[in-house]
């Protein structure tokens, strides 16, 4: 038999394995302050104990509403058993959104207020944001010094690798392949690199913007399959202040 009782006699289940991240549990307490009524056509149920077997982030949610109390359904003819197996059970969907009748008939917004996620339009924005952000670039000042070449990078451990792969019993074409990877391990200093490049000829300039080790059209940049190492270097030269 459904009843209100005082939430302070409701015990949440330690054992339950759901639980709901920060923003979505936020929904849920917002969702119970507007639309209380719901409690009653969905109560909590508990065992014999009172303890939790269905509801339990609802029964959070209520104590942080505010409530003083909450409705439940008893269900102390279960055996222990069924208890664990009813926790599980009444955490599973088994169902499937149409997400197109649910486009048609519902306002995405109060979709979303109710604590329904994953909606497709959501999720196309979100992809086209991520592509077509406007990126801030910041303004490079060059220093009045040119940097020696040997300081632009560090290949110690390249040249460690390097050494160990042609000491090695290992085919020509294993070495090859090796040799090429290591390269790898080569670590640049991008803002050295930019003063660099601010005090070289056109030529050079060129074959360091091809080569992505300075980048100065983003636009360019990604057509010629630099994305990721955009995004490198980008994050680099923000750190020092430079571009």
């Amino acid at each position: 038999m459904i009843q209100k009782v005082d939430i302070s006699k409701v015990i949440p289940n330690p054992d339950n394995p759901r639980f709901i991240k920060d923003y979505k549990f936020k929904k849920l307490v917002k969702s119970v302050r507007r639309f209380p009524q719901m409690l009653k056509l969905r109560p909590i149920v508990v065992n014999k104990e009172w303890v939790v077997l269905g509801g339990n982030m609802r029964l959070k949610a209520c104590i942080d509403a505010g409530l003083k109390q909450v409705w439940i359904l008893q269900a102390d003819e279960l055996t222990e058993d069924q208890e664990k197996e009813f926790v599980i059970k009444d955490n599973v969907g088994f169902g499937e959104w149409d997400w197109d009748v649910l486009g048609n008939d519902w306002e995405q917004q109060e979709l979303e207020d109710w604590g329904l996620d994953g909606f497709p339009f959501e999720k196309e924005a979100e992809e086209e944001e991520k592509y077509t952000r406007k990126i801030e670039a910041p303004t490079y000042k060059p220093n009045n010094k040119k940097p020696k070449i040997k300081d632009l990078y560090d290949d110690s451990k390249y040249q460690e690798l390097i050494n160990n792969i042609n000491k090695s019993n290992i085919s020509e074409e294993e070495k090859k392949l090796l040799i090429t990877t290591a390269q790898r391990h080569i670590v640049f200093d991008y803002s050295k690199i930019a003063d660099y490049y601010a005090h070289s000829d056109k030529d050079v300039q060129l074959l360091m913007e091809e080569s992505a080790l300075v980048i100065i059209d983003f636009n360019k940049a990604i057509e010629n399959g630099y994305v990721k190492l955009t995004n490198e270097i980008a994050d680099s030269f923000t750190k020092n202040g430079i571009l």
